[in-house]
């Protein structure tokens, strides 16, 4: 029996040894049956319970959903969370202001008075997971349309939580709620239960040169010097539950924060890393391949390039400007240039040769066992990414020039108002007027802010629109610019800031005190808004069917990929989807090129090397340089004296993980995660373990700006720091 068992074991462990151990993103309930194991081996101390537990307190319960696409970590009793700069740019440019310009100079609260409020900041946490499979598949066999495309539609998926939630007597509220995703295609499913929080605050945030240092130009590089993190604080009411921002609030209460270690590490270290991914295609066929890299990738590298330059010229001219706009730049920076580094990435790689070298594996082992469901969904999928290229570039053009290049498109809805004044009732005139009020009032405050950059930008856009789409699918307005304007975009977009009744406060609370349907269907920029609204609707309606047939076709395509690996005895895991995953590995090095190796941490040294007063992404603080120059480190040095700045890792990482908290094999925080390498960007569409790597802050460097920095050394009082 012993040697049956010696030998199963062996087996076991062959089987999971052909696995990339750095590969996956891995749901937390499956850790125990898939990935234990390994992880073990690989070196972790600590037993899965303590990483993720059902019933009790573990890691799970201290990693959070930070804002709209973001990880956050607490790591102190006193509801205190560490993040990326980057992942609370949007939030401290709010609270910025020519006056008090957070974002260059930084921001430290010396108390909790002093703690600023983050308007539509949220926190969420993570309360339960559950395995609702069965329970779905039972919904969906009475389904009205169980040969519909249901299993991935989000409007029935929350009527399924609805149901499963009352069945089971789980309760929900405007700061609880259900979330309920299809895994693997629509193979498998989850319902996450969330607990909103809604008051959170600025604690600390270093400058931008040191937060951003780097910033575009060293965006997904390595080597990096970035201290990209940021403080918040969660409030509660006085019983500790979420609620709506109140001065009464006070600090939430967390009865197991993340511990943080000074140790470091050393190469070959056991890692692992939590947070909410978000979206990767690792199921792809070859043709899906090409695809991307033809569309949404080439039309991000031409219309955001444009875009950057046109924006960048203005934010040089005066501080508002660049502070109003700087994290638009930053976000639409950030995926223009991985669109650039993943077809590059690609093309090196050979990752369409790759992809059709697996797509064969998995025919001919459906071949094999004469299942010929694989092959249909195969050429399926491959005849609807033939059949929808064209109208599908057209619809990316015109989301990326016009409905995300040009800010001041996102108008105040004028809708409720012309209904209302079409039946002529007064009650819902003066209801809707009301509403624009509101809205207006916000548009000019944060949208509208410089019209003169708004034309600017527009003229640019609604030019590489027009030069990039095919005549068939642009907007008909471009055939009146014609007619009116001889073609004439300068004088269009002139045009529609002198008319339209959206661009100017006055003249838009003058229409509400008179208003007339004349007015807005005669309104230049509100007709741009409703035929930029009405072309995508009509885009997508066109490639609609192609959507739903390609779903029905990749659900049987990743269910084949997954009875073959099934059978192979390797554990296979669902593509991110912005929900809580484990991702393991270690710290290690890579060689990007013949003769040259990058080494897998960056030190202090490398900061004042980069040094450069001439350009705005490598500016040293003279705080920072002082430091530097005295060896001032206190007690946040390596074993050879030098300061940490960032590390690298091989796990598996993509957008979303931004702000995860990176452990050590005993589960205590050893850095932040917050950027991948530039070889590893193919790593959305195939993992290449040699190459790709996450970027990390070494928490002794985030822990030294805090305290020497910063002088805010009271906020470590608060922090539970391993020796």
């Amino acid at each position: 029996m012993n040697k049956r068992f010696l030998i199963a074991t062996v087996l076991f462990l062959t089987f999971i040894g052909k696995m990339r151990a750095d590969e996956g993103m891995w749901l937390l309930p499956d850790l125990k049956e898939q990935n234990e194991v390994l992880m073990k081996e690989m070196g972790l101390e600590i037993p899965i319970e303590k990483i993720y537990n059902a019933n009790n307190l573990s890691l799970k319960d201290a990693v959070v959903f930070f804002g709209r696409g973001c990880t956050g970590e607490v790591i102190s009793k006193s509801g205190l969370v560490m993040t990326n700069h980057h992942c609370g740019y949007g939030n401290i440019q709010q609270l910025s202001s020519v006056e008090n310009d957070y974002l260059t100079d930084g921001y430290w609260a010396k108390n909790n008075k002093e703690e600023l409020y983050c308007k539509g900041l949220t926190i969420t946490f993570i309360s339960d997971i559950y395995d609702v499979t069965n329970f779905v598949q039972e919904q969906l066999a009475i389904d009205d349309d169980p040969e519909g495309v249901n299993y991935l539609s989000p409007r029935y998926l929350r009527g399924v939580a609805k149901r499963f939630a009352d069945k089971n007597k789980i309760k929900t509220s405007s700061f609880i709620e259900l979330e309920l995703k299809p895994f693997y295609g629509g193979n498998k499913y989850y319902l996450f239960v969330k607990k909103i929080y809604k008051d959170i605050r600025l604690v600390g945030t270093p400058p931008s040169s040191i937060g951003k240092y780097g910033a575009d130009a060293d965006n997904w590089m390595w080597p990096r010097h970035t201290g990209d993190f940021s403080l918040f604080r969660i409030y509660a009411d006085k019983k500790g539950n979420p609620a709506e921002h109140s001065e009464k609030n006070k600090p939430l209460k967390i009865k197991q924060p993340i511990k943080i270690s000074l140790d470091g590490y050393s190469e070959g270290d056991f890692v692992f890393l939590m947070g909410f991914p978000g979206s990767n295609w690792r199921y792809m066929i070859s043709d899906e391949v090409t695809e991307r890299m033809e569309t949404t990738n080439t039309v991000r590298k031409e219309v955001r390039g444009v875009r950057l330059q046109e924006m960048a010229d203005e934010m040089h001219r005066d501080a508002a400007t660049r502070i109003h706009y700087a994290s638009i730049y930053a976000s639409s920076a950030n995926y223009w240039k991985n669109a650039i580094g993943m077809n590059e990435g690609l093309k090196r790689l050979k990752v369409v040769e790759e992809k059709a070298d697996q797509q064969n594996q998995l025919l001919n082992w459906g071949r094999e066992n004469n299942l010929s469901d694989y092959q249909e969904a195969f050429d399926t999928i491959r005849s609807i990414v033939s059949h929808r290229r064209e109208p599908l570039l057209a619809q990316l053009y015109l989301e990326e020039a016009l409905l995300r290049g040009m800010e001041f498109i996102i108008v105040p809805n004028f809708k409720p108002l012309e209904e209302a004044l079409k039946k002529e009732d007064q009650k819902d005139i003066k209801a809707a007027i009301d509403q624009l009020k509101l809205q207006g009032a916000n548009y000019f405050k944060n949208t509208l802010v410089f019209p003169n950059v708004e034309k600017r930008v527009a003229i640019a856009m609604l030019g590489v629109y027009q030069d990039k789409v095919d005549s068939k699918y642009l907007l008909p307005l471009f055939e009146d610019i014609q007619k009116q304007f001889n073609g004439d975009l300068r004088a269009y977009v002139d045009h529609c800031f002198s008319e339209s009744i959206v661009v100017d406060s006055i003249k838009f609370n003058a229409f509400l005190n008179d208003p007339t349907l004349d007015e807005i269907d005669n309104d230049p920029i509100l007709e741009l808004n409703k035929q930029i609204g009405d072309h995508w609707q009509s885009l997508n309606k066109l490639l609609a069917s192609s959507k739903n047939n390609y779903k029905q076709a990749h659900k049987t395509w990743v269910k084949g990929i997954m009875d073959m690996k099934k059978s192979r005895g390797e554990a296979i895991y669902p593509d991110a989807n912005l929900t809580l995953r484990l991702t393991y590995g270690s710290v290690l090095p890579y060689d990007p090129a013949d003769g040259i190796t990058y080494n897998y941490y960056t030190t202090l040294d490398g900061v004042m090397e980069k040094e450069d007063p001439t350009s705005r992404d490598y500016i040293v603080p003279s705080r920072l340089k002082e430091l530097y120059e005295q060896a001032d480190y206190g007690g946040y040095t390596n074993a050879k004296g030098e300061l940490p700045v960032c590390f690298i890792i091989n796990t598996d990482n993509t957008g979303g993980n931004s702000g995860s908290p990176v452990f050590n094999s005993k589960g205590e925080l050893i850095g932040v995660g917050f950027d991948r390498n530039y070889e590893g960007l193919t790593g959305d569409i195939a993992f290449q373990p040699d190459l790709q790597r996450a970027v990390c802050v070494d928490v002794r460097y985030i822990l030294f700006i805090i305290d020497k920095f910063a002088g805010a050394s009271y906020l470590l009082d608060e922090l539970s720091l391993i020796e």
